[in-house]
């Protein structure tokens, strides 16, 4: 008896050994991958704790490594420096440039948005760049070339219609500034565009999704090259936008529905629409959006993006993290040095290499290019600026959310 005993114990530990050496075959397999091919993150809150920690004083910060530097080391909402991106091999980073709604005016409009995304962290110093060779090459080509050079692309998107108030003149100056995607609306409508707490139990729809601004707004962003977000949008803003928009459009940061019915999910109907018009959903890492609770895992974030793949196919869907945006993560992928981490498990479920290359990043540079080929089509055809102005009756007598600043501002 003691003998069988003995023989199920060794077998049991025989089989935790293979395990393991299998998963750190499949880790192994991850990072080579990454070293193959760029690694994009579409969306990461770090400017919001630069703002919120810092204030925008740069000239003393050290981004190497915030693990022991204060505040960032005791803020649950910190997940980002350089040694941890390097561990986590990522190549580029779609940074926030973001004011969202805290800023918004009286009405919505023309509110302190626009001043104060120009003045974040990333924004401003911008236009000392456009001199530099390669700036204006195409997108695509600066992700590869930095990755090949062992760099890390800083991908500039803009989080919050209500960042341009309702100006196309605003619009087309954060794409000069660098911008290359705006989220149509964050946690309330804009004038033109309603958010998904719309969608919610007991909310009334006003617009139906967009204005005839909103998709001025939309075709605007078409004929510059810049992409359109629309994590945030309630599902009628969404289906509205993909029928209007010439380019694919994104998801810079939801999950799926179907697993999580958050309002900020995307539903499955809408995913098909996404994989028609060739766009693409990065899963979000945040739990309230990956289990509606406050704990989730690796495997849980694992099974959203399944399901996207499941429902959209292969090509439609990246990675959106969220980190520095959010106060809780999943077990597994506590910060930006655990992406390897999961795709070694998305390997385990039977995902092939070439299939974890479009995740990583292949996937996002081919919107990415597909929108810039719409803005050059556009560009031969002879489109000209949108010079449209929001009608009166869109601004008066409507109501917008807004926050309590000090709460939010606080460490």
């Amino acid at each position: 008896m003691r003998m069988v005993v003995g023989v199920m114990v060794l077998g049991q530990l025989l089989t935790r050994i293979l395990l393991a050496a299998h998963a750190g075959d499949r880790l192994a397999a991850a990072r080579r991958i990454l070293r193959d091919v760029p690694l994009i993150d579409g969306h990461n809150d770090l400017p919001w704790n630069i703002r919120k920690f810092l204030k925008n004083q740069l000239r003393e910060f050290r981004f190497d490594d915030l693990r022991d530097t204060q505040p960032w080391a005791r803020s649950a909402w910190s997940h980002t420096d350089l040694r941890r991106l390097k561990e986590g091999m990522v190549a580029a980073q779609e940074l926030l440039g973001l004011l969202e709604e805290l800023y918004q005016g009286l009405m919505g409009f023309p509110g302190k948005a626009p001043q104060r995304t120009l003045n974040s962290p990333l924004m401003e110093p911008l236009h000392l760049l456009m001199s530099l060779k390669g700036y204006k090459c195409p997108v695509k080509r600066r992700i590869e070339r930095a990755h090949k050079e062992g760099r890390l692309a800083s991908l500039i998107g803009v989080e919050g219609g209500h960042a341009v108030g309702a100006s196309l003149a605003v619009l087309r100056m954060l794409y000069e500034l660098g911008a290359r995607y705006l989220t149509l609306t964050h946690t309330c409508n804009t004038p033109w565009a309603e958010c998904s707490t719309v969608d919610e139990p007991g909310q009334v729809a006003r617009i139906g999704g967009l204005s005839n601004f909103g998709k001025s707004i939309i075709l605007e962003m078409n004929r510059l090259g810049m992409m359109v977000d629309l994590s945030h949008v309630s599902v009628p803003t969404m289906l509205v936008a993909m029928r209007t928009s010439k380019a694919p459009v994104i998801f810079s940061h939801s999950s799926a529905h179907a697993l999580c019915n958050s309002s900020r999910n995307v539903p499955d109907h809408a995913l098909r629409r996404l994989a028609q018009i060739n766009g693409i959903v990065m899963v979000s890492f945040y739990p309230h959006f990956i289990s509606c609770g406050e704990k989730s895992t690796l495997e849980d974030v694992a099974a959203h993006i399944d399901h996207v793949r499941k429902i959209a196919g292969i090509d439609h869907v990246g990675i959106g993290a969220g980190y520095d945006g959010i106060n809780l993560t999943p077990t597994g992928l506590e910060d930006v040095s655990k992406y390897p981490e999961l795709f070694a498990e998305l390997l385990a479920r039977g995902w092939s290499e070439k299939d974890i290359q479009k995740l990583a990043g292949l996937n996002l540079i081919r919107v990415f290019k597909a929108v810039e080929e719409v803005r050059d089509k556009m560009a031969a055809e002879g489109i000209e600026p949108i010079e449209e102005e929001i009608p009166h009756e869109d601004i008066i007598g409507r109501d917008y959310c807004r926050y309590n600043v000090k709460r939010l501002m606080a460490p």
